[in-house]
């Protein structure tokens, strides 16, 4: 167990980042997918997260280019994340 906390320890050190600052991968994916499923827009389509060191990729399919740049600029706000890859396609809603 105290071998577990010093290598947490450790990593966030590593990071520069103190341990109420380090924000995990499946953190930041719990908030991106959350967002997702709010937006009265998105929760329609099916959109895939992936989320490695911070780095955000979404994949799939928006209704619209408004759709699109809202959620991205709100996944932007997210502690953590340090950039958004948009790799969404616009499609109307069937």
């Amino acid at each position: 167990m105290i071998l577990g906390v010093t290598s947490f320890l450790g990593s966030a050190a590593i990071a520069g980042e103190t341990v109420g600052e380090y924000v995990d991968d499946s953190t930041i994916h719990t908030q991106v997918t959350a967002i997702v499923v709010k937006d009265p827009d998105a929760h329609y389509f099916k959109i895939d997260v992936t989320v490695t060191q911070g780095d955000v990729v979404l994949t799939g399919f928006v209704n619209s280019v408004d759709t699109e740049d809202r959620l991205i600029e709100k996944i932007k706000e997210i502690k953590g994340v340090k950039s958004v890859k948009n790799l969404l396609k616009v499609q109307d809603k069937k």
